[in-house]
């Protein structure tokens, strides 16, 4: 103990600097990189400048030398005679159009006298028949004596620098005339240099002496940086192009940048001094992570419902034993693995792909997807999948959690009930068409009689040789519509009590409440009771099962004429309305009885519960049934006037 004593100063005090020194050296390697970054920048900037100068002088002897041979062609053009003297004038305007940095033109004949020139009168460039700059005259001379275009010096006239090209025409080695055209160096810059070169730089057009005499910037002030220079040649005379880049913004986030480096450094070394705290802290916080993690890991296993976890590509992150038990595949098998999915049904290929990609974009309903899925021996099961985002300890989503819950078993219950409530709607309509059979029998006695008797009436006076062929064509008609009659009785019966699965198609209510009415009008008359119909004009159309709807107001007007039983003649009316509602259609059935009480409304619907005597208690039962089946509500008010009304409505077709 004695021996190791003296050590720990020293060891501490390494403990300490070691972090002092590298944070020291981390913050003198950052300062350099950023130096090191800034000569890079101005390197950069330094090779753009060159490269964009370079640039606008090509582009700059582009111009000049089309310019040089659009003049040639002038010149060829005017001494062969191929322009005339009206057309002269919309050439050269032309010619200065397609070339904005020449300011105007002469056509001097082979003893350098002024022939045609524009615009403006000739002589603003002519004195005396001598061209006055002394530049343009040794420009001229040369350009005789060679044959060949030659650019004049530059001079200054009304304040602005100009210089000149003098293009010489010759045929058969004969001096003809010349072109000479005067070119402004600021109108030339101003038209040929871009608008994102003087946003970057300044360029000016300097003689030998650094005179400027012409230049083009976008920038009204910002201090220059970095130039470049080159020959500007053609015209040449010793004039150069000068760019000069403007100093680059101070650079904000880099000085934020070093001052945040250094301020992290200090407060790295501040920070020092707690760690040993925040180590025990973060210690205590991994235990209670740990423990946590054991939590949620043995909550998960101990669940019936299936999770497995996605990332944003797709791909499997994550399954817990549940869903492991459900497909029979186990945790290695699964993750890792990209669509197709082993446990994917092959003839469900399609559709799972289909619900896998609405999943990935987030798309998935809020109620959940059922789909069908197979175990790894094959065996298929239906699924109801929900799926939610699945976020990270930042907030960013990381992936997708779906919750996998086997619902094979609750679907195979729900399709048997779905299967009893079928046989009992159509035993109740069974029923119900048993109670109607002597009122339907008398419905179809009445056409069946007047058949017979039309037919009868038609053999006796056929016998007697005395029926005309008019009188027994009317005759035949009245007996095909007796017959149609009686069709069309027979049919309602028919389609009322056949048995067949739901089909819900595109109808009209008002027609589905007459075909009801028709069916038990017969009824109503032999208990002396009036339907009355109150049906809204142009309802829109309806998804819709017709016997279904059929058999629910069949059902109501029953119930409402049994209500109305000991009511006074004249209050046994029953009244059937449709009406437009928010989003539905509603319809109303209403009778004059003698009422429901408010107890024996909170029981109305349920199964068994009847206020007759011999009645089983399923009729409105099966109604509120077919009318959720609709997705639409069924509910029962007390009539102002006395009695009941009974209301429903259904959903408007989608469009």
């Amino acid at each position: 103990m004695d021996a190791a004593t003296p050590r720990l100063p020293n060891i501490q005090n390494w403990y300490w600097t070691a972090p002092r020194i590298a944070v020291g050296l981390f913050v003198l390697a950052v300062a350099s990189l950023l130096w090191l970054l800034h000569r890079q920048e101005l390197e950069e900037q330094h090779t753009g400048l060159i490269s964009d100068t370079l640039w606008v002088e090509q582009n700059l002897r582009f111009q000049l030398s089309r310019s040089q041979e659009q003049l040639q062609q002038l010149g060829q053009d005017f001494f062969n005679g191929d322009i005339a003297d009206r057309r002269f004038d919309p050439r050269i305007k032309s010619l200065l159009l397609n070339n904005p940095g020449i300011t105007h033109i002469i056509i001097l004949d082979e003893g350098g006298k002024a022939l045609r020139g524009g615009p403006g009168p000739i002589g603003e460039a002519i004195v005396g028949d001598v061209m006055r700059p002394g530049p343009s005259q040794l420009a001229y001379r040369l350009a005789r004596s060679t044959g060949n275009p030659v650019f004049g010096a530059n001079y200054s006239s009304g304040g602005e620098w100009l210089f000149d090209i003098i293009v010489p025409y010759f045929r058969n080695e004969k001096h003809l005339g010349s072109i000479v055209a005067a070119y402004s160096i600021k109108t030339l810059l101003a038209d040929q240099v871009p608008w994102w070169f003087a946003q970057k730089y300044r360029l000016s057009v300097e003689d030998s002496d650094g005179v400027i005499l012409g230049s083009k910037s976008n920038v009204v002030t910002r201090e220059e940086t970095l130039s470049h220079s080159i020959p500007f040649d053609p015209p040449g005379y010793g004039l150069v192009l000068v760019s000069t880049a403007y100093k680059a913004e101070t650079s904000l986030p880099r000085n934020l940048l070093a001052l945040a480096i250094v301020g992290l450094g200090g407060g790295v070394l501040a920070s020092l001094w707690a760690q040993r705290r925040h180590l025990k802290r973060r210690l205590d916080a991994e235990q209670a992570l740990s423990n946590e993690y054991a939590f949620r890991k043995a909550m998960e296993d101990s669940l019936f419902t299936g999770l497995r976890a996605r990332d944003l590509q797709g791909k499997i992150i994550y399954v817990n034993p549940a869903f492991c038990r459900m497909t029979g595949f186990s945790a290695t098998e699964l993750i890792g693995l990209m669509p197709p999915m082993p446990y994917w049904a092959p003839e469900e290929h399609e559709t799972m792909l289909a619900v896998h990609r609405k999943a990935m974009a987030g798309l998935a309903p809020s109620e959940g997807v059922e789909v069908r899925l197979q175990r790894k021996t094959g065996e298929r099961f239906d699924a109801l999948i929900y799926e939610a985002p699945l976020i990270d300890a930042t907030g960013r989503q990381t992936g997708w959690m779906g919750s996998v819950l086997d619902i094979t078993e609750r679907k195979h219950a729900a399709e048997l009930a779905r299967q009893q409530q079928e046989k009992l709607q159509f035993t109740a309509r069974l029923v119900t068409m048993g109670e109607m059979a002597s009122t339907l029998a008398h419905e179809l006695n009445q056409p069946l009689s007047a058949i017979a008797s039309y037919t009868t009436g038609c053999l006796n006076r056929l016998d007697a040789g005395n029926l005309p062929r008019e009188e027994l064509r009317e005759a035949l008609g009245k007996l095909a519509s007796q017959a149609q009659r009686a069709g069309r009785v027979i049919r309602r019966i028919y389609d009322f009590v056949r048995r067949s699965e739901p089909q819900r198609t595109s109808c009209d209510i008002n027609e589905i409440v007459q075909d009801s009415i028709g069916l038990i009008e017969a009824d109503a008359r032999k208990r002396g009771m009036e339907i009355v119909s109150d049906l809204a004009g142009n309802l829109p159309r309806i998804q819709a099962d017709t016997v279904m709807l059929e058999q629910i107001l069949i059902n109501l007007m029953r119930n409402g004429m049994e209500a109305m039983q000991a009511a006074h003649l004249g209050r046994r009316q029953l009244v059937v309305s449709t009406s437009l509602a928010e989003n539905s259609l509603q319809v109303s059935v209403a009778d004059y009885g003698s009422g429901i009480s408010k107890e024996a409304i909170g029981h109305l619907f349920e199964p068994f519960y009847t206020t007759k005597p011999e009645g089983m208690g399923m009729g409105l039962n099966i109604c509120r049934s077919i009318i959720e089946f609709h997705k639409g509500r069924m509910w029962v008010d007390a009539n102002p006037e006395g009695g009941t009304i009974f209301r429903f409505t259904l959903p408007l077709e989608e469009t």
